[in-house]
């Protein structure tokens, strides 16, 4: 036996949920075949088939016979530079076919019956029963595969029940309206498909590669390699994901990280595939295959999380199981009750327990929920906002807890100078000596003085000889004047005896959660400088935003509880500091106890924690982790995109609620006016194709929705 290969379908003609189930229904009855994910968004088919008990032939057969198109195929179903599906335009489809074929033969009988007034019966029963043979077809196709209660069979029935009744001419427009719906159906499933591929647009096709001889060529974005170098003019999308070497432009990420405001990008500094060079020319050394570029996984991501059922899809969908064939029993007991118990008229019931089979028609309510989702996610996607999956995208609308990371997440991940106090001489003088004594120290700390030096311009004496550094304690250096150490405050108590007013000083600082350091020279402390990891600047927004939708945030930290309050008062929420990585997790454990919990990491060192969590978030500015750690991904690499992600999920949440609404509300509106007699055959059909256009239309909204602060 051979082991079970992965294979991945696309499909043409499935455009809505009830399709989908269709298809998963009939792959469940194959033998060798497993991990079945059916996306009627994607118009894909995935599963894992084990090729030595049911071949891809074997596959295909079965999804023509319920009345689809196989469309291309690929047993290799890992990343690759994404293409668009090559489609027809929605006039020349098999379903526009069947809706001039079926037009023009209700057309014929209704131009015919005014010269044969007397045959008017027999001409719309022929229509009809020439126009409902590709339905039946599919519907006995379907009740083959193990779907006998498809929306198919509903229609047929009532379609032919309507024609053995004498009500032909009414058949044959419940049939062309059907026709029609199901045309809508795949126009706007093609709407929600181009919201995804329209990022396929955002990548050049080809790349100006920076050959050994210098000289530059242009080349298809697949053969570049990693360590390339390419150079991208003003004007330019980068073709790929990379570093910059030369040069300085602003750069506009907005395709990619929704960010509207062009970012300056200098060597050094990262790029994405896709984002557009603004004003100067750029040399990149490409670090990302075309195939695993940010847009290229984004798009992967986003079709994988298509592919998956959100907990309310899978409800609906188990809902919709027993909601069909118990529809079918309500329209028999209402055809056969009224007669035999009350003495009605058979012909009037039958006619009416028709209508209620076509108000029946599951496809709005079946298509209420995936189609939300597919457009949160989208939209989620032009945001800088990835969310993997139906069930995250709805958990995160209902999570009560936001519990923060400190370092690199609510902060900016490398420490700041906040303060310099000068006790001899001024600050930029205890700052240039600070920096000339941490110029070529790679701690963070020295790297922060050297940095504020910089900023404010001032010009580094002369070290000399190299510095001597004492782990946890100074670094030491000979300038000009003398021996001078910059060194902790415990140090310098060891060194010499620091004045009471200088001790107040330290302990000050440290309490406003920031690291001190103390400049010494010849014994005689001559300056202070406080350094702290500074919050972003849309920390304490985005934590704002969080609170005024009712969500609890709290920061979980590693740093010591003084520090950690330090930073978390300033933001307006609590603190948890001290807390070792197995402490994270209980902490995230008992959080979870109260209601879902979000938690906001860097996607490295809070892994763990991001999977206990009910949903994950992982800030990485688009790195491999971002894109790969926990639930959900933000691009933009801002706390506020916690409150968009939060937002986004919660509209989605509303809109499906208002698509079930507008679902089963019409066919309760619809019921009973049916048992009173008010509602015909086509106004029956067309309340249900009217259903599903206002289900999906009230969906795609979703495709514009902009987070609002």
């Amino acid at each position: 036996m051979a082991a079970a290969s992965p294979l991945k379908l696309q499909i043409e003609g499935m455009d809505c949920a009830a399709c989908a189930l269709k298809i998963e229904t009939a792959m469940q009855r194959l033998p060798g075949v497993s991990d079945i994910n059916v996306s009627y968004t994607g118009g894909t088919l995935a599963l894992k088939v084990d090729p030595d008990r049911t071949s891809q032939r074997t596959i295909e057969e079965k999804i023509r016979a319920l009345g689809y198109q196989p469309a291309g195929s690929a047993q290799d179903v890992q990343p690759a530079l994404p293409t668009k599906r090559v489609t027809e335009p929605w006039w020349q489809g098999t379903k526009a076919r069947l809706v001039f074929m079926t037009g023009a033969l209700f057309a014929a009988a209704f131009v015919a019956s005014f010269f044969l007034p007397e045959w008017d019966t027999w001409l719309y029963a022929g229509a009809a029963l020439v126009s409902v043979v590709p339905f039946a077809r599919r519907a006995v196709a379907g009740a083959m595969e193990g779907s006998p209660f498809s929306i198919e069979t509903l229609m047929t029935v009532a379609a032919l029940g309507a024609v053995a009744i004498g009500e032909a001419e009414e058949a044959a427009v419940v049939i062309f309206l059907f026709a029609v719906g199901e045309l809508l159906e795949t126009v706007a499933a093609g709407r929600a498909r181009a919201g995804i591929e329209a990022l396929i647009d955002l990548v050049p096709r080809t790349a100006f590669r920076v050959g050994a001889s210098g000289r530059t060529e242009s080349v298809p974005v697949e053969a570049l390699a990693i360590d390339d170098k390419v150079v991208v003019r003003p004007g330019d999308r980068i073709p790929s994901d990379g570093v910059v070497e030369e040069g300085s432009s602003e750069v506009n990420e907005a395709p990619v990280t929704g960010e509207s405001v062009p970012t300056l990008k200098e060597p050094g500094a990262k790029v994405y595939a896709g984002s557009i060079n603004a004003n100067g020319e750029l040399r990149v050394r490409i670090t990302h295959v075309a195939a695993d570029n940010t847009i290229a996984r984004i798009i992967h991501m986003v079709e994988e999380a298509q592919e998956s059922k959100a907990p309310t899809a899978r409800m609906i969908d188990r809902f919709s199981r027993w909601y069909t064939p118990g529809a079918m029993v309500v329209a028999a007991l209402i055809i056969i009750v009224p007669p035999l118990a009350f003495g009605g008229d058979w012909m009037t019931w039958i006619y009416r327990g028709l209508a209620t089979l076509l108000i029946a028609c599951p496809c709005a309510l079946v298509i209420s929920t995936p189609a939300a989702i597919a457009s949160g996610l989208a939209a989620g996607a032009r945001q800088g906002l990835l969310i993997k999956g139906g069930a995250a995208l709805e958990t995160l609308g209902k999570v009560v807890t936001v519990a923060f990371d400190k370092t690199g997440t609510l902060t900016r991940g490398h420490p700041k100078v906040t303060d310099v106090i000068a006790l001899s001489g001024s600050e930029d003088d205890v700052l240039v000596k600070a920096a000339a004594v941490e110029k070529n120290v790679s701690h963070p700390l020295g790297i922060a003085i050297v940095e504020a030096a910089t900023e404010r311009g001032l010009e580094l004496p002369q070290v000399f000889g190299g510095g001597i550094a004492v782990p946890g304690k100074a670094v030491t250096a000979r300038l000009k004047s003398g021996f001078t150490s910059v060194g902790s405050p415990r140090h310098a108590a060891e060194e010499t005896d620091i004045p009471a007013d200088v001790r107040e000083r330290i302990l000050a600082l440290e309490n406003d959660g920031k690291t001190v350091v103390v400049l010494m020279a010849k014994k005689t402390i001559e300056g202070l400088i406080a350094l702290r990891d500074e919050p972003r600047d849309d920390a304490a927004s985005g934590v704002k935003r969080l609170k005024d939708r009712g969500v609890r945030v709290l920061m979980l930290s590693g740093d010591n509880q003084r520090t950690a309050n330090a930073i978390a008062s300033g933001l307006g929420m609590e603190a948890r500091g001290e807390l070792l990585p197995d402490a994270k997790l209980a902490e995230i454990g008992r959080l979870k106890e109260v209601g879902p919990v979000a938690m906001i990491g860097d996607g490295i060192n809070d892994a763990p924690a991001l999977a206990a969590a009910s949903v994950g978030v992982s800030m990485g500015g688009g790195t491999d982790v971002a894109l790969e750690t926990a639930d959900a991904a933000l691009l933009k690499d801002r706390v506020e995109g916690v409150a968009d992600l939060v937002a986004l999920s919660q509209a989605t949440l509303g809109n499906i609620w208002q698509n079930i609404t507008i679902a089963l509300g019409l066919k309760a509106v619809f019921l009973v006016t049916t048992l009173f007699g008010v509602t015909t055959l086509w106004m029956a059909i067309l309340a249900d194709t009217g259903a599903t256009v206002l289900v999906t239309a009230n969906a795609l909204r979703l495709l514009a929705y902009r987070p609002s602060k």
